[in-house]
């Protein structure tokens, strides 16, 4: 199998970062994240000039500042064969189209057949050891686009970018009713999400949750239903579901915050679209997944019967 080799990442430090500490350094300039800052500090990793220093070492101007990169040396998943639809990748990352009913990664009691596991058989089968890291997740019944780091590095880089806002992801979803444009004149719900208490896996709006804004625009109305484009400004958990039923437009199908539906077995909703800046290039991308047949049948059958 391929492994990376271990490497050294280099920075001279500026003037205006001088007296700073070593771990702020690492932290503020060359954005390395906590689990790893600390995991190079205790293997004595991280070197001031050549010599390896403790979290308090202070830097001056001028100074080299070094990290050891390390190879992966495992999944992080058992790795198995399955359905990987692939929708672009390079060395740094890859973006997957995730089917209905999988959830993205390992979670409580389940270890096997996620996405991730697919994603490690598929490294498996090429020869790579590529730890896996997903950048965001989709609920087991939402399918699209979900994006994947191949090193630490950029995985740092990519999570500085969802914590600013620069990576945008888009989605599809076919709501009940038609009028939420009216009703919402902005495009915008701005209405904070916080758990149900003795329900871990609900959400609801409170006042008292976090901060959750949802911007939609109407794609078409089809009958009684409405075909929106999402994009989400935050990332709560079931957002755009528990927004989608706040506002009294629930996303057909979805058995937890609205109703079943005969027409589609799941919650219609479908990660479309995602922008990024590639880590490496610092190059603008936009990958799409297309729209699922089950959510396209939805469509055409709602078409011919209310045309």
């Amino acid at each position: 199998m391929k492994k990376n080799q271990n490497s050294l990442k280099k920075y001279i430090v500026a003037d205006k970062y001088g007296d700073m500490s070593v771990e702020d350094y690492l932290k503020s300039v060359m954005k390395v994240a906590s689990r790893t800052r600390q995991r190079l500090f205790r293997s004595k990793n991280v070197f001031v000039n050549g010599r390896p220093v403790h979290t308090k070492q202070r830097v001056k101007g001028g100074d080299m500042v070094a990290i050891r990169i390390f190879a992966d040396d495992s999944y992080g998943v058992v790795p198995q064969i399955g359905p990987v639809e692939v929708l672009y990748e390079d060395d740094a990352v890859i973006v997957l189209n995730k089917p209905a009913n999988m959830l993205v990664h390992p979670t409580g009691q389940t270890e096997r057949f996620t996405l991730a596991n697919y994603l490690a058989g598929y490294f498996q089968a090429k020869g790579q050891v590529i730890t896996i890291r997903p950048l965001h997740r989709l609920d087991r019944d939402t399918t699209g686009c979900v994006l994947f780091a191949k090193k630490p590095e950029y995985q740092t880089k990519l999570e500085a970018q969802l914590k600013c806002g620069t990576i945008h992801r888009i989605y599809r979803a076919i709501v009940m009713g038609t009028g939420i444009e009216q009703k919402f004149s902005d495009g915008c719900i701005n209405q904070n999400i916080d758990k149900v208490p003795g329900q871990p896996n609900r959400r609801r709006v409170d006042a008292k949750g976090k901060p959750a804004i949802t911007h939609f625009k109407l794609a078409k109305n089809i009958g009684p239903n409405s075909l929106l484009e999402l994009w989400l400004e935050t990332g709560r958990t079931h957002q755009i579901r528990v927004h989608m039923a706040y506002a009294g437009y629930p996303v057909l199908g979805d058995k937890m915050y609205g109703t079943p539906s005969r027409l589609i077995e799941r919650q219609a909703l479908h990660a479309s679209e995602i922008h990024f800046q590639h880590p490496v290039t610092g190059q603008m991308l936009e990958v799409t997944a297309p729209l699922p047949e089950d959510m396209q049948e939805c469509i055409d059958k709602l078409n011919t019967f209310w045309d």
